[in-house]
């Protein structure tokens, strides 16, 4: 039994768990500051109570969050339907965003490469969202926002040439022709199909980039983070 200057006992009934280990060598450690027991982890050394108020501290939050962003609500409907704030869903959402690594990189394989036009803010703000798809297996192998400028497209397509591509299809916009060596550069009538069918699914998908919509956004960083989450979490 540890000492502390808060009094502890055993937890009597075994069904109370950690929810950090998810290891059952909890005791009990005096009571919060609004009277609820809280509990001590003897394995990770965490402190928990069992009964939260708010709901943001659920276990389950950053799960909802990221099944609902992906389902296509917005962020106050998400913080409606999970009953938090519309501050905590931000400030989480950036943070899961944080801990999403891209997926590697096979080498030797055929990528498409496009953009898409959005608005930060205000409509005369454009923005465009860059990112490279895998043909094979339609995964989403590069990504950034940013002007429709060469700085925008190189972070994407250096990414895209260290696997040693087979081929690059991009669609006719002048940059690429002075980014992409010319043996791999590819512009062929049809030769973007899978990504432009990825970018009629971020439209449907993510409600933020609908045509026809009131919803958008209002920062870079979470425009990313939302980005992260639906194609690489």
């Amino acid at each position: 039994m540890m000492q502390n200057d808060i009094s502890c006992s055993r937890v009597s009934d075994g069904n109370i768990s950690c929810p950090h280990c998810k290891d059952a060598k909890v005791i009990k450690n005096g009571t919060t500051k609004n009277k609820k027991q809280q509990y001590y982890c003897k394995s990770c050394n965490k402190r928990f109570i069992g009964n939260y108020t708010y709901r943001a501290y659920f276990s389950d939050t950053n799960q909802n969050i990221i099944l609902l962003t992906k389902e296509g609500l917005g962020i106050r409907s998400t913080a409606r339907v999970l009953k938090i704030s519309i501050t905590t869903l931000l400030k989480r959402i950036v943070l899961i965003a944080q801990s999403i690594k891209p997926p590697i990189i096979s080498t030797g394989k055929i990528y498409e490469v496009d953009e898409m036009r959005t608005y930060v803010k205000r409509k005369d703000k454009l923005i465009w969202i860059v990112y490279a798809l895998e043909r094979e297996t339609k995964k989403v192998v590069g990504l950034n926002v940013g002007r429709r400028t060469n700085n925008t497209l190189v972070a994407v397509l250096n990414t895209v040439k260290l696997s040693n591509p087979l081929a690059i299809y991009t669609d006719r916009l002048k940059h690429y022709k002075y980014l992409i060596d010319e043996s791999i550069h590819k512009t062929k009538r049809f030769g973007t199909n899978h990504i432009e069918r990825k970018n009629l699914s971020l439209r449907t998908h993510l409600k933020r980039l609908n045509r026809k919509t009131i919803c958008f956004s209002r920062s870079k960083l979470v425009l990313i983070s939302v980005l992260k989450i639906y194609f690489w979490s």
